[in-house]
């Protein structure tokens, strides 16, 4: 039972921003099948997408410590439908706007964490984090769930597809921007932020090597702190499998078109909520979450390899999502946990800022070394993919290896 109701409608506002995201994934190829080379252009769309939260994230943790988190949930919102709407002709020049302006906005998860951390007493923090996993497998259930219905029901072909998706898009997001004006501020110890402090951190925003000191400066109060946000970087470039799993299944062996790939989702989505819902509200403060943390990484490493090699099988396919689901799935959520624990009241935004800027940095990166991969051959991103996670296994290893206390950092 939820302590907070304020909880509730953050997780309702998370639901539907991922069903709206996750809904529109499978009809993206549609906007760039009439260029040449698509997958390269999907893979330029993502990149924007990613990478602008280089430069929204940090500021806007930032400003959500200064001005509040009520103000950044309803601009993101907002954001977010306007980038749909960019949608509505299904044109190349639409989508690469809306990557653009949504990866703007997208730097509300940042805001999205530090809410949940500001209202979650301590012994709450792991299950309320496990819990925003569950709801963001929720949304991967139901946006693509959503989709198939609608294109069902209305026996939508073509372009059509795409339009009848974005128009739910539209309507959902709308729907969010209301949400936000219902949601009370989790935030009340606030320190003002004057115009030159703001433009000081809008430089920095843009400064990688100005990001990394930052965070270095926050490591030496809260020791483990920057390990943890290496760890989501390298997992962060891992689960770039995620962004171009639509031009692996659509493109390759598999050629599955809008309808395959909404099933899909669903069946990833249904299996990724059940088990994320029984890990984190009964088992996660029962295990040692560090040892499964290097445990789930190492066999990580094996189900890229394997997805690499589904071929044309589609019964290879959900075998190894059902693996996934019960591994990699799981280890975001448990370094969420063990970084909000490194977090306080006064930089809570800041840190979760930096940390999603530099997790947007690795996922840029991690887009333009999949995007030239994919030009060499479909299955070669996959074995990018498993080194970075071998290196999450590694650094988890090196950090909680010889540590045998559950919940010591």
């Amino acid at each position: 039972m939820l302590r907070d109701r304020r909880l509730l409608l953050i997780y309702t506002i998370v639901l539907i921003d991922v069903i709206v995201g996750s809904a529109i994934a499978p009809i993206l190829p549609d906007f760039v099948k009439g260029l040449e080379k698509p997958q390269i252009w999907l893979a330029v769309g993502t990149a924007l997408f990613l990478g602008m939260q280089l430069f929204s994230a940090p500021l806007v943790g930032k400003l959500s410590d200064s001005l509040g988190r009520l103000p950044i949930f309803r601009s993101s919102a907002i954001g977010t439908f306007l980038a749909n709407v960019l949608l509505l002709p299904v044109r190349s020049w639409g989508f690469f706007g809306n990557r653009v302006s949504d990866g703007i906005t997208n730097g509300m998860y940042a805001t999205v964490r530090s809410a949940i951390t500001d209202i979650s007493p301590k012994d709450q923090l792991f299950r309320n984090m496990g819990i925003e996993g569950t709801i963001v497998s929720l949304g991967f259930v139901l946006g693509p769930m959503t989709s198939g219905l609608l294109l069902t029901t209305f026996d939508a072909t073509g372009a059509d597809q795409a339009a009848l998706v974005v128009q739910m898009a539209v309507i959902l997001s709308g729907l969010n921007i209301l949400l936000t004006f219902l949601l009370k501020e989790t935030h009340t110890n606030r320190a003002v932020l004057d115009k030159e402090q703001l433009r000081r951190e809008v430089i920095s925003s843009l400064n990688v090597t100005t990001l990394w000191k930052r965070l270095k400066e926050k490591d030496r109060a809260k020791p483990g702190l920057l390990i943890l946000v290496v760890m989501q970087n390298f997992l962060m470039m891992a689960q770039g499998y995620y962004n171009y799993f639509v031009t692996f299944a659509s493109l390759g062996s598999l050629k599955l078109d809008a309808r395959g790939l909404s099933y899909y989702f669903m069946f990833f989505g249904i299996l990724s909520l059940f088990i994320n819902f029984i890990f984190y509200t009964y088992l996660v403060q029962r295990i040692n979450q560090r040892r499964w943390a290097i445990t789930f990484a190492l066999t990580g490493v094996l189900i890229h390899i394997a997805y690499a090699n589904v071929g044309t099988s589609l019964v290879w396919l959900y075998s190894v999502t059902v693996i996934d689901c019960l591994t990699i799935s799981l280890i975001w959520g448990l370094l969420e946990g063990l970084l909000a624990h490194l977090t306080s009241e006064e930089d809570r935004g800041e840190i979760f800022g930096i940390n999603q800027a530099l997790n947007g940095l690795a996922s840029f990166f991690t887009t333009v070394v999949f995007g030239v991969l994919s030009l060499i051959d479909l299955r070669l991103p996959f074995y990018w993919f498993a080194v970075c996670m071998g290196m999450v296994s590694w650094l988890a290893w090196t950090r909680f290896g010889n540590k045998s206390k559950p919940h010591a950092v």
